[in-house]
């Protein structure tokens, strides 16, 4: 096996330019407290797998023989096919970033009505200011991405389905079928934001209401003064209450996610197992 890679190294280092960009674009992954040296050792590790399961001269990558050679030589052209492989890699890594990005959108939606819109932390998987509540839907939805395996069915799954259907050329060609999922992508990150966070705005701007109602009708009171604590105490009650409905609205959304991948691969390049 070492021997046909190291004969064959300009079409393997294209299988290992698709894994590395995806690697390096994931979430998680993409973090610079992870450290280079796994990066690069899974981004090959998943090329030497998947490297004998690719015919390079018939179907999906014969198109590449043009420019590269089995035995080794290769154009200048070569480069911009190692470069379009790298493409590919990354819309899959933006998409499921996209997905991620959803969680912690939701998060900045009720910070607001929660209080916390002044408390940040520093989110260390995207390397910017997150609201409190954004940091904590994030974390929940990599523990579900972990533990439900969807994280292994996007390596083993995932990736060999993009090698089985697109190529740099497909690419290309369906430009702006792909710009067009790119923003129907972002419709979908405000979509799940907004379903995820209408039932805890909903429900604090009735307490919001009321305590307002209620200060107007008793003044002595002073209830807007203990307005951030009955929010706050009213936040977690209800997020406690909708935890178990995330976690399954996370699952059905990366769930759907990858979905939607899989039909951009049947329709940007190669039916899946197929012809095109």
């Amino acid at each position: 096996m070492l021997e046909k890679i190291v004969g064959s190294a300009p079409m393997f280092l294209l299988v290992a330019a698709r894994c590395f960009a995806l690697i390096m674009s994931l979430p998680l992954f993409s973090s610079r407290t992870v450290a280079r040296l796994p990066k690069v050792a899974l981004a090959f590790y998943l090329a030497y797998f998947e490297f004998p399961l690719l015919s390079f001269n018939e179907g999906l990558f014969a198109p590449y023989l043009d420019y590269v050679s089995l035995d080794g030589k290769f154009t200048l052209e070569y480069i911009l096919l190692l470069a379009g492989e790298a493409m590919i890699g990354v819309i899959i890594g933006f998409y499921v970033n996209v997905i991620f990005a959803a969680f912690s959108t939701a998060g900045q939606f009720f910070a607001f009505q929660m209080g916390f819109a002044a408390s940040s932390v520093y989110d260390s998987m995207s390397e910017v200011e997150n609201p409190l509540m954004g940091e904590f839907l994030n974390f929940l939805a990599m523990l579900v991405f972990l533990q439900t395996g969807l994280f292994r069915s996007l390596f083993t799954i995932g990736v060999g389905a993009s090698f089985r259907s697109l190529n740099v050329f497909s690419i290309l060609e369906h430009s702006d079928r792909m710009a067009s999922f790119m923003m129907g992508g972002l419709t979908t990150l405000f979509r799940d934001a907004m379903i995820i966070s209408l039932p805890l705005v909903a429900t604090l701007f009735l307490v919001n209401v009321t305590v307002g109602i209620l200060s107007k009708a008793a003044p002595q009171m002073n209830l807007l003064a203990e307005g951030f604590p009955i929010l706050i105490l009213s936040s977690f009650l209800i997020l406690a209450f909708l935890l178990p409905h995330l976690i399954e609205f996370f699952e059905a959304s990366f769930r759907h996610g990858f979905q939607d991948l899989q039909a951009l691969f049947s329709q940007v390049g190669y039916q899946i197992g197929g012809g095109q």
